[in-house]
This record gives C-alpha cells, sequence and structure tokens, in this order.
C-alpha cells in the first residue's frame, strides 16, 4: 500500500470539522424537529447538513479513499467489507445530547489503515474546539482561534483515576464490577466522544465502555488518545481494531499512559 502524506489529509479533515460546526450550531441555534432512523436512534437536519459538508471535503482531498458515514450507512447501506484505508464519520456523535441541547456532541473523522485509526479529528462545535492528531506525538487541541495546544494523556495519579463514563448510558453492574478492580478517585459524565478527548489531555484517565458502540462513535477519539499517548483496547486486553462485521464494537477500555 502506497504511504500517506497524512499531514494535507488531517488539514482537510480539520477544515471538514469546522464547516461541520457551523452547520450544527446554526440547526441548534434554532428550533429543530427529531426523527428516528431504523435501529430507532434520534437524527436531525443537524446530522444530514454535517455530513453533506465533510464528504466532499474528504473525497477531494482524497478521491480514492472510500468514506464510510453514519448517515450515509443508514441511507443507502454499509459495505460488505471494509477497505484496506477509509474513512470513518460521524457527523454528529451524540444526537441526545444535541436534543437535550447540553453542548456534549462531538463531529467525528477519522482515517483507518490496516484496522487502526492512523488520523482522528473530534470537534466540540458548543465550545468552538478541535482535537486532533495524525500519529504518535501529534496530539493537539485547536480552539476557536485556531490556536493550537499539544496535549498529552498522564500517568494515573496515585489517589486514583478520573473515570469516565456516558450520560445516556446508564452505568451497569458489570462497569461496576470493571471499576471494583480499579481505584478510582472521582467519576464524571459527559456524552459523545468528548470522553476520549478528557483522557487524551489527561483532565480524566480512564473511560471503559461495555454497552455497544458502533465504529464511527470511537475511531477518531481513539486517534487522538493513541497519539497523546493512552491506548485503547478490548475489555480483554486484546487490540481494538476496524472494518468488523456490521462495524460493530465490542466493549473497551480507553485510558492514559
Amino acid at each position: 500500500m502506497a504511504d500517506l502524506d497524512l499531514g494535507p489529509l488531517l488539514a482537510a479533515a480539520i477544515d471538514a470539522a469546522h464547516d461541520a460546526a457551523r452547520e450544527i450550531l446554526d440547526v441548534y441555534a434554532g428550533d429543530f424537529a427529531v426523527a428516528r432512523k431504523s435501529d430507532q436512534s434520534p437524527v436531525t437536519l443537524a446530522d444530514a447538513r454535517a455530513e453533506a459538508v465533510i464528504l466532499p471535503r474528504l473525497m477531494a482531498a482524497a478521491p480514492d479513499i472510500p468514506v464510510i458515514s453514519e448517515e450515509q450507512a443508514e441511507a443507502t447501506g454499509l459495505p460488505a467489507a471494509a477497505a484496506e484505508r477509509f474513512w470513518l464519520v460521524d457527523p454528529l456523535d451524540g444526537t441526545k445530547e444535541f436534543i437535550k441541547r447540553n453542548g456534549e456532541f462531538t463531529v467525528n473523522i477519522a482515517l483507518i489503515e490496516a484496522g487502526r485509526p492512523i488520523l482522528g479529528v473530534v470537534g466540540i462545535p458548543a465550545q468552538g474546539l478541535i482535537y486532533a492528531a495524525a500519529g504518535p506525538g501529534t496530539a493537539g487541541r485547536h480552539d476557536a482561534s485556531g490556536t493550537r495546544t499539544a496535549i498529552a494523556a498522564r500517568a494515573c495519579p496515585p489517589e486514583g483515576a478520573v473515570v469516565m463514563s456516558s450520560r445516556s448510558h446508564e452505568t451497569n453492574t458489570d462497569l461496576d464490577a470493571l471499576l471494583a478492580r480499579r481505584k478510582v478517585a472521582e467519576r464524571r459524565i459527559a456524552g459523545s466522544a468528548l470522553k476520549f478527548c478528557r483522557v487524551a489531555e489527561g483532565a480524566a484517565d480512564l473511560y471503559p465502555r461495555i454497552g455497544p458502540t458502533m465504529e464511527w462513535d470511537t475511531a477518531a477519539g481513539q486517534a487522538v488518545l493513541e497519539a497523546a499517548g493512552g491506548r485503547m483496547t478490548r475489555l480483554d486486553g486484546t487490540p481494538f481494531t476496524y472494518g468488523k462485521p456490521g462495524f460493530r464494537n465490542p466493549g473497551f477500555v480507553a485510558e492514559g499512559r
């Protein structure tokens, strides 16, 4: 497989996330209807408008790399198998949080190669932030002015881990059992891929997830986290990969250094 220059692709993904954020916030500022997809998850005009600006940006930057995106998959179906290299896009991760108007929703764009996320962009429209990375040591947080600040995951402090969990998925007994084996100082709740960003920037230490997710929910966050020095594995400690049948994820643990 030919080597990629990830710099221009990262720049294109960041630009796409910026454009998507503008579309999302325009919808967010007014009244909007909520529909239901085939799996009964909610969807709004913001999901569609964000995707409509992201896909052309990515295809213009890399015409030969296919894109798998959540709303497109709902409309046309998923491919039977993943390509060796492909984009994974969730144009609005955390639609439930968007509907609640709590600001905890993200734009997720990732590039996958040989089952691993090698580039990731997580935009947080309500905060004017974009987290982006394309390989070890490249993780950064971009503010609304475009200023980039390098970020790094931290080692778990002696007093115990700050643990992130999902706002819209209640803590269950399996998660409690997993955390019982860890020293926990604090548990915090947040929606969407925001949780990965908190671990990647050293504001939290652990994000375990027992319940199901889709690959576009996690790929961008994993890319940023790993570039910041953290790691993400399945619950049994084996590598967490992409391009799985149905593009569905098992449980995982994302953690700092």
